[in-house]
């Protein structure tokens, strides 16, 4: 059916296959014999009501056939000849792990799949505010990091968590929060991308925005974003992938956009009402 640019003009097919040519409405008909009958008027309309009725019923049919097959469409099998129909919005891959060491997820699968999500994971510990407290950083190392290079990596975050290091982020130097203030350090990955990988080991970037403040009335270390990759080398021990590296660089990172910032007490509301999540590549 074709109509003109003013919605009055134009053919229109029946549903018993005539055609019809619809005039513009005028005060009198083309004879000039004055207004026509609304009887007139009305078969017509019925008549394109009709033919909009049936063309609904045949749209809603097709939609719903359901799992029937068609065999102008269908493979023996009742699969589509022109591949697989469009699935819904759905996570790339399979649940990441069903058991946590703490707060941090394990039993990662021996997966290129479960190596990045194993890294994903590990970059948010690593990256929370509980480093900068002494005993929560010592378990989170070992929750993390593989056993033979433990020590070795709780002793150099010991060297540089020091009380210079708190201060600098607004904490003292015991790393407790100053009164009426609340520190804010959160890692989010954003994407994972396996750079090597064997069966008993991987090497994965994650790229992560971050957190990182001070939020409260008079704080000198307003909450900023940062934009990083973290490189992360993982061996397969005990079951499970853990760290044996992990290093990390600036970027990529987008041009700001601008959303105005918000106030010290809405920052700091975010983040302790909004918890994090464990991650899945």
């Amino acid at each position: 059916m074709s109509t003109s640019d003013d919605g009055y003009g134009g053919d229109y097919t029946s549903p018993t296959g005539q055609t019809r040519t619809r005039l513009p409405e005028s005060e009198g008909d083309t004879y000039g014999s004055g207004r026509r009958s609304r009887s007139g008027l009305s078969s017509r309309n019925l008549v394109a009501v009709v033919g909009v009725v049936v063309l609904l019923i045949a749209a809603i049919a097709f939609a719903n056939r359901g799992s029937g097959s068609d065999p102008a469409t269908d493979t023996a099998d009742g699969a589509p000849k022109n591949g697989p129909a469009a699935q819904p919005t759905a996570p790339t891959g399979t649940d990441p792990v069903t058991d946590k060491n703490g707060t941090i997820a394990k039993g990662f699968a021996k997966t290129q799949q479960g190596a990045q999500s194993a890294a994903a994971n590990y970059a948010v510990a690593l990256g929370s505010s509980d480093m900068f407290d002494d005993q929560k950083r010592h378990q989170i190392v070992s929750a993390v990091m593989a056993p033979s290079v433990v020590g070795t990596f709780q002793k150099d975050l010991d060297h540089a968590y020091t009380s210079d290091a708190r201060k600098a982020v607004g904490l003292k130097p015991d790393g407790s929060v100053p009164s009426g203030m609340t520190f804010i350090s959160r890692t989010i990955p954003i994407g994972t991308k396996a750079t090597a990988y064997a069966d008993d080991g991987a090497t994965v970037d994650v790229w992560c925005t971050g957190l990182l403040g001070m939020a409260g009335s008079g704080s000198t270390k307003p909450v900023t974003t940062t934009w990083f990759t973290v490189t992360m080398k993982l061996t397969w021990t005990g079951k499970d992938w853990k760290a044996v590296s992990q290093t990390q660089k600036n970027g990529p990172a987008p041009v700001s956009g601008d959303v105005p910032a918000s106030g010290a007490k809405e920052i700091a509301g975010a983040v302790e009402g909004f918890g994090g999540f464990t991650y899945a590549r």
